[in-house]
């Protein structure tokens, strides 16, 4: 692994210390077990099934491959629904959590990553890869773009995917919270987490959100067209393009790759 692959462990390991449902789905603060689980299945329901149903992929007895799991907020549905499903994740923390509630899933098999890289997974072996609310963290665009290709590299001829990533690149704050967060990601880019970690909490800052572990990289659709199109895959359309909702779909080129 690399220093900024180990970085990416460390902080979504204490993320997941601190509180793994709020960091995997933070629009939120009081979730229990029943209604974390509950809202992936309403995911599942919301943002994957309407996109099979548009390329005629009928998941049953199919193989999956779920990029950052976390705590199994929407592993339980895709287990529910296709014949197996591959849970990778960076955190060890994360993936302990979604082992335990999900124990009783044999069809799940956990794999933990370095980072962008699925080196355990073996080339055209999977029909169907999806990612959500994982590449809008990764900290360059170098490894969201090779997270990219390896997400079509393990995917059969002509097997499907479907990612969400960061596609807007106007400010969400205002120029005050920019500067602050400059200046704190600077601190932890340094070494200086802890100083980082306390000026976030004294300026009222969440500190497990400080860092580029969690503000990452935004990338164009053509980025990630090209990407995407350099993995010998092809993109079918581009929901939300322009926003941080930005979504990716289409299909593995049918011919294996080399």
């Amino acid at each position: 692994m690399t220093k900024l692959e180990r970085t990416m462990r460390r902080d979504w390991d204490e993320r997941a210390r601190t509180d793994a449902f709020q960091y995997i789905a933070s629009w939120r603060k009081d979730w229990d077990e029943a209604s974390f689980f509950a809202s992936g299945n309403e995911d599942y329901v919301r943002l994957v099934d309407p996109i099979l149903q548009k390329v005629q992929f009928d998941p049953a007895g199919k193989t999956m491959a779920e990029l950052g799991c976390g705590a199994g907020r929407m592993t339980r549905s895709f287990a529910q629904r296709f014949q197996s499903v591959t849970a990778v994740d960076i955190s060890e923390e994360m993936q302990s959590r979604a082992k335990s509630y999900l124990e009783s899933f044999p069809n799940i098999r956990w794999v933990l990553s370095g980072g962008g890289a699925l080196s355990e997974i073996q080339s055209d072996s999977i029909d169907f890869v999806f990612s959500y609310l994982v590449l809008q963290h990764m900290p360059s665009k170098q490894l969201v773009c090779g997270a990219v290709n390896e997400m079509i590299r393990i995917l059969r001829p002509e097997g499907v995917f479907l990612f969400q990533f960061n596609g807007s690149h106007q400010p969400t704050m205002n120029w005050k919270g920019r500067a602050i967060s400059s200046v704190l990601d600077g601190l932890a880019s340094l070494g200086l987490r802890a100083a980082s970690r306390r000026i976030a909490s004294i300026a009222g800052i969440d500190p497990e959100m400080v860092g580029k572990t969690w503000r990452g990289a935004a990338l164009t659709s053509a980025e990630i067209g090209d990407a995407v199109r350099s993995a010998r895959a092809e993109p079918i359309e581009f929901p939300g393009a322009g926003t941080p909702m930005a979504w990716c779909y289409g299909r593995k080129l049918p011919e294996a790759r080399e």
